[in-house]
């Protein structure tokens, strides 16, 4: 299932998922004519870093939301365009030098044809650089939205409801990515945790794109007494003496060759 987000709410919410980026671009040592395929490009910010790295190359950024793809595209460059696609439908072959992914894989669920639909699209030898959400990711908002989904005035939108994200344990993606056939394959898990600095920060965090797939399911009359709830909750369980507001962040880093 995919889901539609605010992609200038997002440019504004998503600080912490820009630095993870932009140090994961850093470390691709590009040479500057690559074809690069940034999967979950959201507002465009990090397929822009990328583009002005390779100008003999290309990059193609591919989101499901027409929102973040109307954000996106407001980022020109001449060796850059994106593509309104949902990952789970990715029909390349053998097109790129990388496919690289940030914050973005925790919300696609089936892994299995990720990783083969990337191989695919891979050329020979080519580059597999992604950051996502792990095992004991969020662990705060997902104990309220917990609450939320069981609470007596909610409970009755979520009867049917699947949950939107696949964050498994380091090993059991180490696992995954060995059978899929890729070379020189290294997963690793990475302790991310932050502090927002403020309540702010964090309910702009909670609103784009935390919300959004539960939002969703809750009729228009109730939408803003659920997102209250969540909200009162979440400053409860995250704010620390000082004003900040602590949640966990636990990644999955994957390199691997084709």
């Amino acid at each position: 299932m995919t889901y539609e987000f605010d992609g200038k709410k997002y440019e504004k919410a998503s600080t912490h998922q820009k630095e993870w980026g932009a140090k994961l671009i850093a470390e691709l040592g590009l040479r500057g004519s690559e074809r690069v395929l940034d999967l979950g490009c959201g507002d465009g910010t990090l397929t822009a870093q990328i583009a002005d790295l390779v100008p003999a190359g290309e990059v193609i950024g591919i989101d499901a939301s027409q929102g973040m793809i109307d954000i996106a595209s407001q980022k020109h460059r001449d060796n850059m365009r994106f593509i309104l696609m949902d990952i789970n439908h990715l029909d390349f072959a053998e097109q790129f030098d990388v496919v690289f992914s940030n914050a973005t894989l925790h919300w696609v669920c089936d892994h299995q044809r990720l990783l083969r639909n990337v191989k695919r699209a891979l050329r020979d030898a080519g580059v597999l650089r992604f950051n996502f959400a792990g095992d004991g990711n969020c662990s705060n908002f997902f104990k309220v939205i917990k609450e939320a989904m069981d609470h007596g005035a909610f409970s009755k939108y979520f009867g049917d409801f699947e949950w939107p994200w696949y964050m498994p344990p380091v090993e059991q993606y180490r696992s995954l990515v060995e059978q899929s056939g890729f070379k020189d394959a290294h997963v690793w898990g990475e302790n991310a945790d932050r502090y927002f600095p403020d309540v702010e920060n964090m309910i702009r965090w909670v609103d784009q794109p935390s919300l959004v797939p539960f939002l969703a399911r809750v009729p228009e009359e109730d939408k803003t007494p659920f997102r209250e709830f969540i909200v009162r909750r979440m400053i409860e369980e995250t704010r620390q003496d000082d004003g900040k507001c602590f949640e966990t962040f636990r990644r999955i880093n994957v390199l691997a060759r084709k």
